[in-house]
């Protein structure tokens, strides 16, 4: 073999070599992308390939006990921009167009021309954009050709008609819809749906082609919530407690409603609350002036992050109290039940009693004398309480303080309750005995107290609070439904209707005269707790104040807790919290169908509809009114009557003043007095003298203690002579019991 062909032989092996190499490598590769990273791959390739967007769920709607909606889901679209697709012609008209409609400043405007410019294909320009908007913006899209540079994607944002109404009960959402508060929170996982999704083809530019490739995934919106909550009910409520936080500059006005017979919540409210909608702004005036007094900025935010967190707590389940007088009533059930005392055992009440090396005192300290148990209750008397604790001893006490459920939680769906705070049956002695017999000692939470009350109510049956009544699903189908729950059995029928008997005594003769309203009768109990610990030294103590309610005591719908933390004046509960009870009562008998059912006295002092006077002689028309009661104040030199206020058929109260007119003369219009301060004699004669009438509600006993506190048209307001305007009257007694 020649040279040459050597030299071509040993080329062509290390030729044939290196391919036979390569072509092992290569074998290798395939083997490695296809088997080894062939799923890895594959889904790159596809996420090249597909778009793959997520639809999402609509949270399921919270409506109130009449159908009323309490919250719920809107669509909404996120805007976003496509740099890839953006050119320098169409730039600057694109960023000087959402600039406007966002009504951007120079800075917002120059970071929008950033995000224009940016390297990848998506860059969020605002979320929560609301559809009106959205559908403006589609048409400057559609118009100019951008639909490759400007995008949409869908969403939705809760929203909260009612605004603060019922807040810490519903609670709220965050940026990401998931329920972070309340209701919302609580049931959350029912409300939260399942999101959808869209996988759609793209070509090599990733841009969306023929909807023939494209495949959807429809979203399954999540349950939706009726809640026992009656939303006329909650707006007496909170009204009341508003103006009672206000006036009082307290830390804060709570109150529940329940229904006594099935546990289901009526109305809850824990305030100074917030705007769902707005969950971090500050409401409460008090906090804003005290947050405008300081100065440097990490205390200031330290203190507003303290006030926003207090507006969002529900006092009513998560926070404990010291009940105070109140718990009297389950220590009267309690002595009842056991036989340790009946309506007709006496106590003498000297204004103290010794117990141990201790003196403990009544409220009232030169003593209230001999008294019936019915009649303790009424002076909320706490020497007689201690005698009947020590009585009833240890075991008995611990029998129904565990009975009426004030060991454990109630078991409400609503999130954060708190555990009540109390000694053990092996804890107590002599001491602890008596300062417990007098609602003093253990600490509860409202929802439990008002629970206990509810036991008391329906005749001994210790309920399950709730506030949902029903789940369904986006067709409207039911889903669940609350059923009542009755834990147990805790005291017997009769011993429950001696205790509202009592309660109706409390509030007709005794402490809890501010609860009474006309044609109902009402059962109450006051209570006064000392916050030991929380007043600073040189301060005096502070209190929170309670009154507890049941109505009506003869045939009870519901129990009611009302309370006033810290209010800025020394007067009970009496005073502060049952003239609240007293109003959202008559509403919510009224919105319950309880027909009132007025005594002879009651009926003296009623109302009646105006009687028609247009058109009669003025003789007459006296007659008729003088029939009536009323009397009748005339107007111009004419010999008919032309006009007359009030109007036929409203309102106005027994003995009240008709203002006729017998001709054009024009109408004199006078000023409504401010009636606040003023006995019911001091507002009858004021009245008068303004020529309006006045329907006096709520306490009307002729007393110099008992003064008006609000009235249905505001002061200096304009009215027609002869008008009617409602005021409302309380005792302002400072009894700390």
């Amino acid at each position: 073999m020649t040279p040459f062909r050597k030299m071509f032989t040993k080329r062509a092996n290390i030729i044939a070599l290196v391919l036979a190499v390569l072509f092992v490598i290569n074998i290798f590769r395939l083997f490695y992308i296809q088997i080894v990273k062939g799923e890895e791959y594959s889904d790159k390739a596809q996420s090249q390939q597909l778009s793959d967007t997520e639809i999402e769920a609509a949270r399921g709607t919270i409506y109130d006990s009449q159908g009323n909606i309490l919250a719920q889901s809107a669509t909404v679209w996120e805007v976003f921009l496509d740099p890839s697709n953006i050119t320098d012609e169409n730039r600057q008209m694109i960023v000087d167009y959402l600039a406007g409609v966002f009504e951007y400043d120079e800075a917002e405007k120059a970071q929008l021309l950033e995000k224009s410019k940016a390297d990848n294909r998506y860059q969020a320009v605002e979320k929560d954009v609301e559809n009106r908007l959205k559908e403006d913006i589609a048409a400057f899209v559609s118009e100019n050709k951008l639909s490759l540079c400007i995008g949409f994607h869908e969403g939705t944002r809760r929203y909260y008609p009612y605004g603060k109404l019922a807040s810490t009960v519903i609670g709220f959402t965050g940026s990401d819809n998931q329920g972070l508060a309340g209701i919302e929170s609580y049931y959350n996982e029912e409300l939260t749906g399942v999101n959808g999704r869209v996988i759609t083809a793209k070509d090599a530019k990733s841009n969306s082609i023929s909807h023939d490739y494209e495949t959807t995934y429809d979203a399954q919106d999540g349950y939706s919530l009726t809640l026992t909550l009656n939303t006329t009910i909650q707006y007496y409520l909170e009204k009341e407690l508003e103006r009672t936080l206000n006036e009082y500059s307290a830390k804060g006005c709570y109150g529940v409603v329940m229904d006594c017979n099935t546990g289901a919540v009526l109305a809850m409210a824990s305030l100074p609350n917030y705007d769902s909608n707005d969950p971090h702004t500050i409401t409460y005036d008090v906090y804003n002036k005290q947050l405008d007094e300081i100065e440097d900025e990490t205390e200031k935010a330290e203190k507003q992050s303290e006030f926003v967190q207090r507006q969002w707590r529900n006092f009513i389940v998560s926070d404990t109290y010291v009940p105070g007088s109140v718990f009297k009533t389950f220590m009267s059930a309690a002595v009842l039940e056991e036989g340790v005392a009946t309506l007709d055992t006496k106590y003498n009440c000297t204004g103290a009693i010794k117990v141990d090396k201790h003196i403990m005192h009544c409220h009232y300290h030169p003593g209230h004398g001999t008294q019936t148990l019915t009649q303790g209750l009424e002076n909320s008397c706490n020497p007689f309480f201690i005698t009947l604790g020590q009585k009833l001893g240890v075991e008995g006490y611990y029998k129904y303080f565990s009975g009426f459920g004030f060991t454990e939680k109630t078991g409400i769906d609503l999130p954060g309750e708190a555990d009540s705070q109390y000694y053990e049956e092996d804890e107590y002695g002599i001491v602890e005995l008596s300062s417990a017999s007098f609602g003093q000692s253990n600490s509860l939470t409202p929802i439990q107290v008002c629970t206990g009350l509810c036991a008391i109510a329906n005749g001994g049956k210790l309920l399950t609070p709730h506030v949902v009544s029903e789940i369904t699903d986006s067709s409207g189908n039911t889903v669940s439904k609350a059923q009542t729950n009755v834990v147990r059995q805790v005291i017997s029928e009769d011993t429950a209707d001696k205790v509202c008997s009592m309660m109706q005594s409390v509030v007709d003769n005794g402490t809890g005269k501010n609860g009474y309203v006309a044609g109902y009768r009402v059962g109450g109990k006051t209570g006064t707790s000392t916050k030991l610990g929380e007043s600073k030294p040189g301060e005096k103590d502070k209190y929170i104040v309670s009154f507890a309610a049941i109505a009506p005591a003869d045939d009870p719908q519901i129990a009611m807790l009302i309370l006033c933390d810290e209010p800025n004046v020394d007067l009970g509960g009496g005073a502060i919290c049952a003239p609240i009870a007293a109003t959202v009562i008559e509403e919510a008998m009224a919105e319950l169908g309880v027909e009132p059912v007025y005594s002879d006295d009651e009926k003296k002092e009623l109302s009646q509809s105006t009687p028609s006077l247009i058109g009669k002689g003025v003789s007459q028309a006296q007659s008729d009114a003088k029939a009536k009661g009323l009397k009748v104040k005339t107007v111009g030199g004419g010999d008919k009557v032309l006009d007359q206020s009030p109007a036929a058929g409203t309102s106005i109260p027994a003995g009240g003043t008709v203002v006729i007119y017998t001709d054009d003369s024009q109408r004199t219009k006078v000023k409504v007095p401010d009636f606040t301060g003023l006995t019911v004699a001091q507002a009858n004669r004021e009245a008068a003298s303004s020529n309006i009438n006045i329907e006096i509600s709520g306490n009307s006993a002729n007393d110099a203690l008992v003064v008006a506190y609000k009235q249905s048209e505001e002061p200096g307001k304009e009215v027609e002579q002869g008008a009617v305007v409602t005021v409302s009257f309380k005792s302002t007694q400072a009894v700390l019991d």
